[in-house]
Formats: C-alpha cells, sequence, structure tokens
C-alpha cells in the first residue's frame, strides 16, 4: 500500500520534464537537410498517441510512431516544438508534454543578384556578361551549386556549372527581363534573382525632316509644322530643330518616334534651309536640309559671302545696260542715207567743213524704225543758205 502511494506521488513530479524530450538533427540544421523530430520517453520508455506541435500549433499525429520526418528544411522549418505521448507506468497511463526546442534552420547560401557586365543598358554590337552571383556557407562549401538563366521566360542555359553567360554582339532585339536560377545538385535547394532589365542601345538612323504647310508657299502669318522622325534607335531620342545652323526649337520623344515643331512665319527672316537632329545619347545624326521659301519672297536662304549679291544682280545689270547702251549712242555717229563717203559732196565754199543737214521723220507706230534723209542744195543760194546752216541757223520752212 506504501508503495503505491509512492508512485502516485512521484509521477506528477517528473511528468514534464523527466518523462518526454524533443530531438532534432541534423544539428546544425541547413536548407536541404532532411530534418527528423523524434519524441523519446525517459529512459526509452514507449510511447504511443504522440503529436508533435510548432510553435504551439498542432503539426503531426501518430499512434505509436515516435518520429517525425520532416523532410528537405527550408527557412520556415524555423520554429520551437514540442510533443506529447501516452506512457505507460503500471498501474497508471498519462500523457506527459516535452519541453520545447528550438529548431534554427540556417541559410545554404543566399537568393543569387543577377548582374550585367559591362553595363545593363551595353550598346548594339557589344559582349555582355551576365553574372549570377551567391555563395555558400562556410561549413557546406564543397558542395556544388548548379547555374540557369532565363530571359522573358525562356530558358538560356539550364543547370549549368558556370556562373556566367556571354552574349555576344547583342541586339535590340536581345533586350528583357532576365534573371538565374541556382540550385544544387539534387534540387533541394533552389533560389532565384531579382529580375535584370537589359536595354541594349541601339543608335539613332538618320532622321527625315518633313515641312507641312498649305499647298503653296507660306506667307507672313501662316503656320508651319517641322516634322522629325528617326525611324531606329533607343528611346528616348531628343530632336533639335534647325534654321541653317541656329537651333529654333527641341522636342524629346520619351518612347521613340517623331516629334514636330510648330511656328508662325513672322517675317522673311524665317525662310531658309531647316534641319533636325536626333540624339539619343549612344549616336547623332542630322537630316538633309530642307528649303522653306516664302510667297512673293526673292529670299530663299540666309546669304552667305558666296551669294550676297544675287538680290542685287537684276538690278545692277539693267543700270549697267542702260548705261552702256547711252554710251554707244553718244559715241555712235548718225547713219546718214545718201552718197557713200566718196561720194560725199566737196566741202562748202570758203573750205569749211560742214556736217549735213539731216531731217529725221518718224514713221507710224506700226512701222518699225525711224527714217533719215538729206537734202543738198547745189545753187549759189543753196550754199549759202548751207552756208548759214554751217553757222547754225536753220532756214525757215518752206
Amino acid at each position: 500500500m506504501l508503495l503505491w502511494m509512492a508512485v502516485l506521488l512521484f509521477v506528477p513530479c517528473v511528468g514534464k520534464t523527466a518523462w518526454l524530450y524533443l530531438q532534432a538533427w541534423p544539428n546544425p540544421v541547413f536548407e536541404g537537410d532532411a530534418l527528423t523530430l523524434q519524441c523519446q520517453g525517459w529512459k526509452n520508455t514507449p510511447l504511443s498517441q504522440v503529436k508533435f506541435y510548432r510553435d504551439g500549433k498542432f503539426l503531426h499525429f501518430s499512434k505509436e510512431n515516435q518520429t517525425l520526418s520532416m523532410g528537405a528544411a527550408t527557412v520556415q522549418s524555423r520554429g520551437q516544438y514540442s510533443c506529447t505521448g501516452q506512457v505507460m507506468y503500471i498501474p497508471q497511463i498519462f500523457t506527459p508534454t516535452s519541453e520545447t526546442t528550438m529548431v534554427q534552420v540556417q541559410e545554404l547560401f543566399p537568393p543569387p543578384v543577377l548582374s550585367a557586365a559591362p553595363s545593363p543598358e551595353p550598346r548594339e554590337g557589344s559582349l555582355v556578361t551576365l553574372r549570377c552571383q551567391t555563395k555558400l556557407h562556410p561549413l557546406r562549401s564543397a558542395l556544388r551549386l548548379l547555374f540557369s538563366f532565363y530571359k522573358d521566360s525562356h530558358t538560356l542555359q539550364d543547370r549549368g556549372p558556370h556562373p556566367e553567360l556571354c552574349i555576344p554582339g547583342v541586339k535590340e532585339g536581345d533586350s528583357g527581363l532576365y534573371w538565374c536560377e541556382v540550385a544544387t545538385e539534387g534540387g533541394q535547394v533552389q533560389k532565384q534573382s531579382p529580375q535584370l532589365e537589359v536595354r541594349v542601345q541601339a543608335p539613332v538612323s538618320r532622321p527625315v525632316l518633313t515641312l507641312h504647310h498649305g499647298p503653296t508657299d507660306p506667307a507672313v502669318g501662316d503656320m508651319v509644322q517641322l516634322l522629325c522622325e528617326a525611324q531606329r534607335g533607343s528611346p528616348p531620342v531628343l530632336y533639335l530643330f534647325y534654321l541653317d545652323e541656329k537651333i529654333v526649337g527641341n522636342h524629346s520623344a520619351p518612347c521613340g518616334g517623331n516629334a514636330s515643331h510648330l511656328f508662325p512665319v513672322k517675317s522673311e527672316q524665317d525662310a531658309g534651309n531647316y534641319s533636325c537632329e536626333a540624339e539619343n545619347g549612344v549616336s547623332r545624326e542630322r537630316s538633309e536640309p530642307k528649303k522653306l521659301s516664302l510667297k512673293g519672297s526673292q529670299v530663299l536662304s540666309t546669304p552667305t559671302s558666296s551669294n550676297w549679291l544675287v538680290p542685287w544682280l537684276p538690278a545692277s545689270l539693267r543700270g549697267m545696260m542702260v548705261i552702256a547702251a547711252a554710251l554707244l549712242v553718244y559715241l555712235r555717229p548718225w547713219r546718214k542715207a545718201g552718197p557713200l563717203p566718196s561720194q560725199i559732196p566737196p566741202p562748202a565754199p570758203g573750205g569749211e567743213q560742214c556736217p549735213l543737214y539731216a531731217n529725221v521723220h518718224h514713221q507710224k507706230e506700226k512701222d518699225e524704225g525711224v527714217v533719215y534723209s538729206v537734202v543738198h542744195r547745189t545753187s549759189k543760194r543753196s550754199e549759202g543758205q548751207f552756208y548759214h546752216l554751217c553757222r547754225g541757223e536753220m532756214p525757215a520752212a518752206q
């Protein structure tokens, strides 16, 4: 009787600390390790109706098995574990609870980081090297890791031993989202890197400039639109608009495409050679110039050292022609009708050389030219009259 009373007094004292305890192995535990929990009785006392808990929440029940396999350990496997089980201690059966055991799952390697060298924005045609970087825990440095590379859901390399992937001569089509994955040989641990955007920078093509205005040459007060477009080139693209060599406007195309510049014609100084330039940080190209002429204007472009006389040339030529004609009329002797030089009558009496009297007769408007006539008198009276003509006197009209 005294023995049974001693048993009854002893059982409550050892129910929580002596009868059950929980073990976890391996120790330490790394990601990918097969984690096993074992609920053991005092001095290997058989247990039944075993229950496992993590962080106070029910995890697993087994009628007879005192061991629980947790599979490959992950970071999420961390926690405080405990167990309960029925212990038969004749003549009594009770259910003690073990103390909690903290399970720390150590990281085998951190998530990889993908980088691109020399830059995630390489120039078209250059060599790009993708590097998938991570590091094993020093206690597991002997493990072998495998590397995979992906782009936009496409596999570029599947579980290779090298942490780098080279892409020679990248093109604009190689732009996209890249990431890598690192895994152990058995695949128990797999980790992906964050996505990396690679944007291949393509040079801009030579832009094309288009002038938009009415069906005829614009006049002062009309609106003119300059449209510039580079068919190729990585955005953003900056467009500059020029009148001859002076910048008259600039516009940006963040997503590529074209840009326009609208302006009113204020004066004849807005006429000239327009061009545009496209630049995107990789290259810069200039368009062919387009000439803008204004209605009724003689000036088509800004004068240069080689053409500043052009606007004045027509007036100058006309002036020179008038002067030349005047000199020709002044210096050229009158052509007289009558006998040839060998048939000219002898000089007037007294040996004075007198010019002949010429009569000029204008014909009707429909006729061309002028009729010249010379009248000679052979009588002495005529000679006198002629002599008076030489002195500058004109006879009275008959």
